[in-house]
């Protein structure tokens, strides 16, 4: 009788192994909406060139209040991140641009994956374009994820993404 009890504890402490995991899997997973990039120094224009579209209705600021240079994150966008960008090794200086045509765009970036402090970069406005970017430097090797976002909840719209050494 014994080894029953025993025998079935064994099943419920595997299975729940397997409910966590799959879930911390799923978690850790976050496929992108859209394209993948992968860069490394000295790439074509057209190498760091992506379409998608936005429609969100998570808030950015769920990822992060502010970033590391204390702007706002701020608008709506997916759960899943929209883009996944792999830096295959360190660069000095990035700058990724969203158009849109004009329209009101927000953009949070994070990463590298699995860095002991990921960095998190938000942009909105370009002077007096609408669309969003970000300008920084000391972009480390790795993944990081891409959301673009909008002000206004779940609104689609098209735009292209560019990535700028």
């Amino acid at each position: 009788m014994k080894y029953h009890h025993l025998r079935f504890y064994s099943q419920l402490v595997w299975l729940l192994t397997l409910i966590t995991s799959t879930i911390a899997t799923s978690a850790l997973a976050q496929p992108a909406n859209f394209a993948e990039l992968k860069l490394s120094p000295g790439f074509k224009a057209s190498q760091g060139t992506i379409i998608g579209n936005t429609g969100g209705t998570d808030l950015l600021s769920r990822i992060s209040n502010r970033d590391q240079n204390q702007n706002v994150c701020t608008g709506f966008a997916t759960t899943n991140p929209d883009h996944i960008l792999i830096l295959e090794q360190d660069f000095d200086k990035l700058k990724i641009l969203v158009d849109s045509g004009g329209q009101d765009t927000t953009l949070l970036i994070k990463g590298p994956e699995g860095a002991d402090n990921e960095t998190v970069r938000c942009g909105d406005d370009t002077g007096k374009n609408k669309d969003a970017s970000i300008d920084s430097k000391q972009w480390r090797k790795g993944t990081y994820k891409i959301w673009v976002g909008t002000f206004d909840l779940g609104l689609r719209q098209s735009y292209t993404l560019t990535v700028q050494q």
